[in-house]
Protein backbone atom coordinates (compact mmCIF):
# COMPACT_ATOMS: atom_id res chain seq x y z
CA UNK A 1 0.00 0.00 0.00
CA UNK A 2 1.07 3.68 -0.61
CA UNK A 3 1.95 5.96 2.24
CA UNK A 4 -1.66 7.91 1.86
CA UNK A 5 -4.21 4.95 1.17
CA UNK A 6 -5.26 4.98 4.72
CA UNK A 7 -5.53 8.77 4.14
CA UNK A 8 -7.86 8.41 1.09
CA UNK A 9 -8.93 5.09 -0.31
CA UNK A 10 -9.23 3.15 2.80
CA UNK A 11 -10.49 6.29 4.95
CA UNK A 12 -11.55 5.56 8.63
CA UNK A 13 -15.84 4.83 8.12
CA UNK A 14 -17.21 4.32 11.02
CA UNK A 15 -19.88 2.44 9.31
CA UNK A 16 -17.61 -0.31 8.22
CA UNK A 17 -17.67 -1.61 12.04
CA UNK A 18 -21.28 -1.38 12.06
CA UNK A 19 -21.23 -3.87 8.44
CA UNK A 20 -18.54 -6.01 10.58
CA UNK A 21 -20.31 -6.31 13.66
CA UNK A 22 -23.89 -7.34 11.85
CA UNK A 23 -21.67 -9.96 9.67
CA UNK A 24 -20.41 -11.48 13.10
CA UNK A 25 -23.69 -11.67 14.56
CA UNK A 26 -25.53 -13.39 11.73
CA UNK A 27 -22.76 -14.90 9.94
CA UNK A 28 -19.35 -15.44 11.22
CA UNK A 29 -20.39 -16.35 15.05
CA UNK A 30 -22.25 -19.12 13.47
CA UNK A 31 -18.59 -20.68 11.99
CA UNK A 32 -16.35 -19.80 14.33
CA UNK A 33 -16.39 -21.21 17.82
CA UNK A 34 -15.91 -19.50 21.53
CA UNK A 35 -12.76 -21.62 22.25
CA UNK A 36 -10.85 -21.14 18.56
CA UNK A 37 -8.00 -19.23 17.31
CA UNK A 38 -8.48 -16.76 14.97
CA UNK A 39 -5.95 -14.78 12.93
CA UNK A 40 -6.88 -11.72 10.86
CA UNK A 41 -4.51 -11.76 8.09
CA UNK A 42 -4.60 -7.97 6.40
CA UNK A 43 -6.63 -6.58 9.43
CA UNK A 44 -6.76 -3.03 8.16
CA UNK A 45 -8.82 -1.20 11.06
CA UNK A 46 -9.51 -4.18 12.73
CA UNK A 47 -13.15 -4.11 11.63
CA UNK A 48 -13.20 -7.94 11.69
CA UNK A 49 -11.18 -8.72 14.61
CA UNK A 50 -12.21 -6.74 16.80
CA UNK A 51 -16.26 -8.03 16.60
CA UNK A 52 -15.02 -11.54 16.73
CA UNK A 53 -15.17 -13.70 20.21
CA UNK A 54 -12.95 -15.62 20.29
CA UNK A 55 -9.81 -17.57 23.13
CA UNK A 56 -7.44 -16.22 21.08
CA UNK A 57 -7.04 -13.14 18.97
CA UNK A 58 -4.36 -12.32 16.14
CA UNK A 59 -4.09 -9.11 14.27
CA UNK A 60 -1.05 -9.14 11.10
CA UNK A 61 -1.02 -6.21 8.56
CA UNK A 62 2.00 -4.09 7.42
CA UNK A 63 0.63 -0.71 7.74
CA UNK A 64 2.32 0.39 11.40
CA UNK A 65 -0.48 2.32 12.39
CA UNK A 66 -3.13 -0.82 12.72
CA UNK A 67 -2.46 -1.97 16.56
CA UNK A 68 -4.07 1.38 17.87
CA UNK A 69 -7.60 0.51 16.07
CA UNK A 70 -7.57 -2.77 18.03
CA UNK A 71 -10.07 -3.25 21.16
CA UNK A 72 -7.96 -4.81 24.30
CA UNK A 73 -6.75 -8.11 24.47
CA UNK A 74 -5.91 -9.02 20.87
CA UNK A 75 -1.97 -9.92 19.74
CA UNK A 76 -0.73 -7.49 16.85
CA UNK A 77 2.07 -8.29 14.59
CA UNK A 78 3.15 -5.81 12.35
CA UNK A 79 5.27 -7.26 9.14
CA UNK A 80 4.54 -8.97 6.17
CA UNK A 81 1.98 -11.28 4.95
CA UNK A 82 3.97 -13.86 4.54
CA UNK A 83 5.65 -13.65 7.90
CA UNK A 84 4.18 -15.81 10.18
CA UNK A 85 6.80 -16.78 12.70
CA UNK A 86 5.29 -15.31 16.10
CA UNK A 87 2.37 -17.82 15.64
CA UNK A 88 2.98 -21.59 16.39
CA UNK A 89 2.34 -24.08 14.40
CA UNK A 90 -1.23 -25.84 14.43
CA UNK A 91 -2.81 -23.01 16.43
CA UNK A 92 -5.23 -21.70 14.18
CA UNK A 93 -8.50 -22.82 13.41
CA UNK A 94 -9.65 -20.30 11.61
CA UNK A 95 -7.71 -17.50 9.75
CA UNK A 96 -9.48 -15.04 7.48
CA UNK A 97 -8.21 -12.16 4.80
CA UNK A 98 -10.99 -9.74 3.56
CA UNK A 99 -10.42 -7.51 0.73
CA UNK A 100 -6.50 -8.47 0.61
CA UNK A 101 -5.18 -10.77 -1.96
CA UNK A 102 -6.32 -8.16 -5.05
CA UNK A 103 -3.60 -6.06 -3.63
CA UNK A 104 -0.66 -8.45 -3.98
CA UNK A 105 1.10 -10.68 -6.53
CA UNK A 106 0.57 -13.95 -7.04
CA UNK A 107 3.82 -14.84 -5.62
CA UNK A 108 2.86 -13.55 -2.37
CA UNK A 109 -0.50 -14.71 -2.11
CA UNK A 110 1.30 -18.15 -2.53
CA UNK A 111 3.84 -17.59 0.03
CA UNK A 112 1.52 -16.83 2.41
CA UNK A 113 -0.48 -20.08 1.84
CA UNK A 114 2.57 -22.04 1.95
CA UNK A 115 3.12 -20.24 5.25
CA UNK A 116 -0.07 -20.69 6.48
CA UNK A 117 -0.08 -24.51 5.61
CA UNK A 118 1.94 -24.98 8.84
CA UNK A 119 0.26 -22.66 10.99
CA UNK A 120 -3.58 -23.99 10.75
CA UNK A 121 -4.59 -26.86 12.99
CA UNK A 122 -6.04 -29.80 12.21
CA UNK A 123 -8.99 -28.65 11.09
CA UNK A 124 -8.26 -25.53 10.66
CA UNK A 125 -9.19 -23.43 7.22
CA UNK A 126 -8.54 -19.89 5.40
CA UNK A 127 -11.43 -17.63 4.68
CA UNK A 128 -11.61 -14.67 2.20
CA UNK A 129 -14.00 -12.16 1.35
CA UNK A 130 -12.75 -9.96 -1.72
CA UNK A 131 -14.70 -8.60 -5.52
CA UNK A 132 -15.45 -11.00 -7.43
CA UNK A 133 -14.15 -9.46 -10.93
CA UNK A 134 -16.77 -11.32 -12.15
CA UNK A 135 -19.26 -8.91 -10.90
CA UNK A 136 -17.25 -5.69 -10.15
CA UNK A 137 -16.06 -4.98 -13.15
CA UNK A 138 -17.06 -1.69 -13.98
CA UNK A 139 -15.45 -0.75 -10.62
CA UNK A 140 -12.69 -3.03 -9.69
CA UNK A 141 -9.70 -0.26 -10.70
CA UNK A 142 -11.23 2.45 -9.08
CA UNK A 143 -8.93 1.10 -6.36
CA UNK A 144 -5.92 2.01 -7.45
CA UNK A 145 -3.91 -0.24 -5.91
CA UNK A 146 -5.43 -3.47 -6.95
CA UNK A 147 -3.26 -5.53 -8.82
CA UNK A 148 -4.81 -8.95 -9.32
CA UNK A 149 -7.87 -9.99 -10.40
CA UNK A 150 -9.54 -12.82 -9.47
CA UNK A 151 -13.59 -14.64 -9.92
CA UNK A 152 -14.42 -16.88 -7.51
CA UNK A 153 -13.74 -19.04 -10.79
CA UNK A 154 -9.97 -18.26 -10.83
CA UNK A 155 -9.78 -17.81 -7.21
CA UNK A 156 -11.00 -21.32 -6.40
CA UNK A 157 -8.45 -22.99 -8.89
CA UNK A 158 -5.42 -20.68 -7.84
CA UNK A 159 -5.99 -22.01 -4.30
CA UNK A 160 -6.37 -26.11 -5.70
CA UNK A 161 -2.94 -25.49 -6.99
CA UNK A 162 -1.58 -24.16 -4.60
CA UNK A 163 -2.71 -27.18 -1.91
CA UNK A 164 -6.20 -25.89 -0.70
CA UNK A 165 -8.90 -27.85 -0.58
CA UNK A 166 -12.16 -25.18 -1.37
CA UNK A 167 -14.60 -26.26 0.82
CA UNK A 168 -17.54 -23.58 0.53
CA UNK A 169 -17.92 -20.72 -2.52
CA UNK A 170 -20.82 -17.72 -2.44
CA UNK A 171 -20.17 -16.01 -5.60
CA UNK A 172 -22.44 -13.48 -4.39
CA UNK A 173 -21.87 -12.69 -0.65
CA UNK A 174 -21.76 -9.01 -0.37
CA UNK A 175 -22.21 -5.61 -1.93
CA UNK A 176 -18.71 -4.03 -2.99
CA UNK A 177 -18.04 -1.38 -0.69
CA UNK A 178 -19.57 0.28 2.32
CA UNK A 179 -19.17 3.47 0.16
CA UNK A 180 -22.41 3.10 -1.44
CA UNK A 181 -25.81 4.35 -0.63
CA UNK A 182 -27.15 1.29 0.68
CA UNK A 183 -28.17 1.62 4.18
CA UNK A 184 -25.61 -0.59 7.01
CA UNK A 185 -28.70 -1.17 9.47
CA UNK A 186 -28.03 -4.39 10.94
CA UNK A 187 -31.01 -5.33 10.63
CA UNK A 188 -31.05 -5.11 7.23
CA UNK A 189 -27.66 -6.71 6.33
CA UNK A 190 -29.19 -10.05 8.31
CA UNK A 191 -31.87 -10.05 6.20
CA UNK A 192 -29.53 -9.54 3.21
CA UNK A 193 -27.10 -12.26 3.68
CA UNK A 194 -30.40 -14.98 4.73
CA UNK A 195 -31.49 -14.01 1.25
CA UNK A 196 -30.82 -17.03 -1.26
CA UNK A 197 -30.02 -14.48 -4.13
CA UNK A 198 -27.72 -11.47 -3.09
CA UNK A 199 -28.82 -8.73 -5.66
CA UNK A 200 -25.89 -5.84 -6.11
CA UNK A 201 -24.30 -8.83 -4.70
CA UNK A 202 -20.13 -7.81 -5.88
CA UNK A 203 -18.00 -9.75 -3.37
CA UNK A 204 -17.22 -13.39 -3.17
CA UNK A 205 -16.93 -15.84 0.08
CA UNK A 206 -13.95 -18.55 -0.63
CA UNK A 207 -13.30 -21.14 2.24
CA UNK A 208 -10.07 -23.82 1.76
CA UNK A 209 -8.19 -25.43 4.01
CA UNK A 210 -4.80 -27.26 3.38
CA UNK A 211 -4.96 -30.95 1.62
CA UNK A 212 -3.21 -32.73 4.37
CA UNK A 213 -0.44 -35.69 3.29
CA UNK A 214 1.53 -34.22 0.72
CA UNK A 215 -1.33 -34.00 -2.12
Amino acid sequence: MTAGYHDSRLAHDPRRNTVWKSLWRYYFSKRIRPDACVLDLGCGYGDFINNVVARRRIALDAWPDFPRHLAPGIEAIVGRLDRLDQIEDGSVDFAFASNLFEHVTQAEFAGVLDALRAKLSTDGSLTILQPNYRYAYREYFDDYTHIQVYSHISLTDFLAAHGYEVTEVKPRFLPLTVKSRLPTWPVLIGLYLALPFKPMGKQMLVRARPVRGGA
